[in-house]
């Protein structure tokens, strides 16, 4: 990461290892906790879906105060104390776990606050980034989180399974603990960029005023809806997938730590790739590969009823990688292209509400198709999710752009 990073300010590499120690420890806990759940709980595939929901529920419940937060305080100072929280949470449940009290119940809920930290982080990253790179190097920055966040996407679910498989679960908390503690001091010798002080208004006014920007927004309106539906069926396929691969397909904890690990390889392979299909093709053509990609791997997903095979599976998740962490980077680069640098925070909390929140009613739909009818019908469901969100971006502006365009936002370079 250095070797790109020399030629972005300074401060971005602490930003950029931050974000990869926090993106590795999420991956570990998030690999660990359905595998603690099903080897060592007993949950069933439905139970496993729960654990999804309250896993990802802050998404959809704390990311628009968060947001009006990343506003109103210094965007490093929350992301710090986010991360603190993330690890308070983890050794809450290496503890538990330890000592035997460890239930689903408390595993969940465990989930729930560390998730809480997630979403703090999440939202004021993106907020922080223009405050720190010119906007001519925003999507050369972008990348370089991206490929943080794949590499841990490719890392952390196989080292978590292996971790959980070869030395027990509670060292994979250990691990998870560490990193997240490490992602804090980096956070820590940040500059703080507080933002320009302004009137307090009431928070409901704050959110109002973010989302009437994005909904007005003909090119950021299309953008949210496909990323809803995107990350609805998902987590539909997500829900249930640790049940499926060890119950259906015949995967091991580790198995399905490398199928889960293989998703993170196909976003390094596409968050490499995106400076050459951004050079050579126009902005809105490279938007649209993402939700294109997402189609083509529910389908091949889809196809493992037929197929049962771990091979299947992983390149369906490569493809889950590979073409949405290019929609990820031109997206995210857009956003903040166009949106005021004092409403980042906020705009960036509506379009997580909207599409990780997605993820938890994605996640209970496919609980509740698993216990209703069976797994094959998840897998149908995610697959007709998919169809919709590449419908609803190939049918707006979007495809249109060529290259980015002029923006409201103020960067301090």
């Amino acid at each position: 990461m250095s070797a790109r990073s020399t030629a972005l300010p300074s401060g971005f590499a602490k930003l950029g290892w931050s974000n990869l120690a926090a993106q590795l420890s999420e991956q570990i806990s998030l690999a660990a906790a359905p595998l603690v759940a099903v080897l060592l709980l007993g949950a069933s595939a439905a139970e496993a879906g729960f654990l999804q929901t309250m896993q990802t529920l802050p998404f959809l419940l704390l990311a628009l105060p968060a947001g009006v937060l990343a506003d109103r305080m210094a965007r490093r100072r929350l992301m710090a104390s986010s991360e603190a929280l993330r690890a308070a949470s983890l050794m809450a449940a290496l503890v538990l776990l330890e000592s035997g009290n460890l239930d689903l119940t408390l595993l969940a809920a465990l989930g729930f606050i560390g998730a809480i930290g997630t979403v703090c982080y999440s939202v004021a990253a993106p907020a922080l980034l223009p405050s720190m790179v010119p906007r001519h190097q925003l999507a050369e920055a972008n990348r370089w989180l991206e490929l943080a966040r794949s590499t841990a996407y490719a890392g952390g679910p196989a080292l978590g399974g292996a971790i959980v498989g070869w030395a027990g679960a509670p060292f994979a908390f250990v691990v998870a603990t560490v990193l997240s503690l490490l992602a804090v001091v980096l956070l820590s010798k940040l500059p703080d960029n507080a933002p320009a002080p302004h009137p307090r208004r009431h928070l409901l006014r704050e959110v109002s005023d973010g989302a009437r920007f994005v909904l007005a927004h003909p090119l950021l309106r299309p953008i949210l809806i496909t990323a809803v539906f995107f990350n609805a069926s998902w987590f539909v396929l997500q829900a249930i997938y640790v049940a499926y691969a060890i119950q259906n397909l015949g995967l091991t904890a580790t198995g399905v730590g490398i199928t889960l690990g293989i998703y993170g390889g196909g976003m390094i392979f596409g968050a490499l790739l995106a400076p050459r299909l951004m050079q050579r093709l126009s902005l809105g053509t490279t938007i649209v590969l993402g939700p294109l990609a997402g189609l083509l791997a529910a389908v091949v997903m889809l196809a493992t009823l037929w197929l049962p095979s771990g091979i299947v599976a992983g390149a369906s998740f490569f493809l889950f990688g590979a073409g949405p962490i290019v929609w990820t980077i031109t997206t995210t680069t857009l956003r903040q292209a166009v949106t005021p640098l004092a409403m980042l925070g906020r705009v960036s909390a509506l379009v997580m509400t909207a599409t990780f929140g997605a993820r938890p009613i994605g996640a209970a739909l496919g609980a509740l198709v698993a216990a209703r009818y069976d797994v094959g019908a998840c897998l149908a469901l995610s697959a007709m999710g998919f169809v919709i969100q590449l419908l609803v971006i190939v049918t707006s502006q979007v495809p249109r752009l060529e290259e980015l365009p002029e923006g409201e936002a103020e960067v301090r370079t």
